[in-house]
C-alpha cells in the first residue's frame, strides 16, 4: 500500500497540532530535524518499512497514538 508514510505524517501532525498552525509548523520542524522531510512524501511514494519505524517512534515520543 504506497502512501503509508504520508498518511502517517499527516495523521501526526493532525493529532498534535489539534487545528492549531503554530503548532503544526512546529511538529513539521520537529519531523525535519530528525530526519523526516514530510515534503518528500506523497500518495504515491513506496512504504519504507525503516522511515515508518522512525515516524511511529517520533509519535511515541510526543504521546500520540498513531495506527499503522
Amino acid at each position: 500500500m504506497a502512501g503509508k508514510i504520508k498518511k502517517l505524517i499527516d495523521t501526526l501532525i493532525e493529532k498534535r497540532a489539534q487545528g492549531n498552525p503554530s503548532i503544526a509548523s512546529t511538529t513539521r520542524t520537529k519531523l525535519l530535524l530528525k530526519g523526516i522531510d514530510g515534503k518528500k512524501y506523497d500518495e504515491q511514494s513506496t512504504d519504507d518499512p525503516v522511515v515508518i519505524a522512525s515516524i511511529m517512534k517520533i509519535a511515541e515520543e510526543m504521546g500520540i497514538s498513531l495506527k499503522v
